[in-house]
């Protein structure tokens, strides 16, 4: 879901919205469903990729020099840390240099709602980031990461992007530098 919010999003439409807590939470307090076919009027929609909204390989090369961006990887810890085999074959272990770490899945809270914004920027603050700057997220496959930019949208940072190449790319390239170089 959060993936879906961020690409709409990243072409331009921004009344985007999410159930937070999912259908089970909907359900868990009576809300009307309906079921069938739901007839709407037609719209229009005209897409405008925001470019600033994605990161390819060579802006997150030059920002290893720059530092203009903090990263942000939304992997397991394990992963982060090359101490959990990836799941695709083939790719080293670790991170980009000079990235944080914060699990998805830490953003969401035991009840499967979304922490509150408060919680959010302590949780990112706690992992090192600083809001007010600029902020990448990056994952296994671009997917999951768009959960960071989610919460980083409700907590309040001004300026996120995504690192769409994400582990898959960086960790499939022979060239690019990783901590700590974890070959599976």
């Amino acid at each position: 879901a959060p993936r879906a919010w961020w690409m709409f999003r990243a072409f331009g439409h921004q009344r985007v919205a999410l159930l937070d807590g999912g259908i089970r939470k909907w359900r868990a307090e009576s809300r009307a469903l309906e079921s069938g076919v739901v007839a709407r009027p037609p719209a229009r929609f005209n897409a405008a990729l925001r470019h600033r909204q994605f990161r390819d390989i060579v802006a997150m090369r030059a920002n290893l020099s720059d530092h203009q961006e903090q990263v942000l990887d939304a992997r397991s810890s394990g992963r982060f840390n090359g101490t959990e085999v990836e799941p695709r074959k083939g790719l080293r272990g670790g991170h980009i240099p000079g990235s944080r770490n914060l699990p998805y899945t830490e953003l969401v809270a035991p009840d499967g709602t979304l922490h509150t914004a408060a919680q959010l920027r302590e949780l990112f603050t706690a992992s090192g980031i600083d809001l007010s700057r600029p902020i990448v997220t990056t994952c296994g496959s671009g997917v999951t990461a768009c959960a960071l930019l989610l919460g980083l949208s409700l907590a309040g940072a001004p300026e996120t992007a995504l690192y769409d190449g994400s582990w898959t790319e960086w960790g499939g390239q022979a060239d690019t530098p990783v901590e700590p170089d974890v070959r599976q």
